[in-house]
């Protein structure tokens, strides 16, 4: 099997180049709006220009955070591109963090997880109750590797209440066999450590949501990470590696009610 094929996502979707720029104009006006109603702030979480996360505020007092994490294959993109996708969870009466993060080659992977999880943790002192964690791809990794034990200080991590991995990569070793590894440089041991299928199983619930329509070693990949966790995997038919995510922007959405608890 050719794994840089194998795991080439745009080449496959009808119109993927038109979706960064649709879902970047449409981030722009969400964080306008929502600074224009005094529900939106920027902050730092750490010393680098990239470590920073956008929160958005619901009306009213918040039931809770969640957390969401881009993707890109930890090699593009920012919190920029993805502020509408809070609208569900904010309707639902939760605040949304977006961190964005260091990208390789500039950091590996496990600096990306530590950046990732002093994000949580001050996403967390801003907001009280329980947390939710989600993310897309990569950034369904990230947030798999954050139930890891010792991970999170042990007040963040007793506040996890749920995670949602959407199309995450869970076994990292096959992106050893691909061109994008140039920029990746993973190796063997890493790409081990940095696998949430070889984390022990979290106490906490866990549902692992794809696309029906993602490219197979995307759905072998939730299943792989279901298999080890003993957790539910969901397959959205019909959807798509970019589309899969759609359902975050709607509060009633099945995709927002499992991040949620709801």
């Amino acid at each position: 099997m050719d794994l840089s094929d194998a795991y080439a996502n745009a080449a496959y979707i009808p119109g993927a180049a038109d979706f960064p720029p649709r879902w970047s104009a449409a981030a722009e006006a969400f964080r306008a709006q929502l600074a224009d109603e005094g529900r939106y702030r920027s902050l730092a979480y750490g010393a680098g220009a990239r470590e920073a996360l956008d929160l958005f505020l619901p009306k009213g007092e918040a039931k809770g955070l969640v957390v969401f994490v881009h993707g890109g294959y930890w090699l593009r993109f920012d919190r920029s591109v993805w502020s509408h996708f809070a609208a569900g969870p904010l309707a639902a009466g939760w605040a949304v963090a977006m961190p964005s993060y260091d990208l390789c080659p500039d950091v590996r992977i496990s600096e990306i997880t530590r950046q990732v999880a002093a994000a949580v943790s001050k996403a967390a002192e801003e907001v009280a109750g329980p947390i939710h964690l989600t993310g897309h791809s990569a950034g369904g990794h990230l947030v798999a590797r954050m139930l890891a034990p010792g991970l999170l200080p042990d007040a963040v991590a007793a506040r996890i209440a749920g995670v949602v991995p959407i199309s995450p990569l869970a076994d990292l070793r096959p992106l050893m066999q691909t061109d994008m590894n140039a920029g990746l440089k993973l190796e063997a041991a890493e790409a081990e450590a940095e696998s949430p299928i070889f984390q022990p199983a979290p106490q906490v619930p866990v549902t692992v949501w794809v696309g029906g329509d993602e490219r197979p070693v995307f759905i072998d990949q939730a299943r792989w990470l279901g298999e080890a966790w003993n957790c539910a995997v969901v397959i959205d038919a019909g959807l798509h590696h970019f589309d899969v995510i759609d359902g975050l922007a709607e509060a009633d959405s099945p995709l927002c009610r499992a991040v949620t608890g709801g």
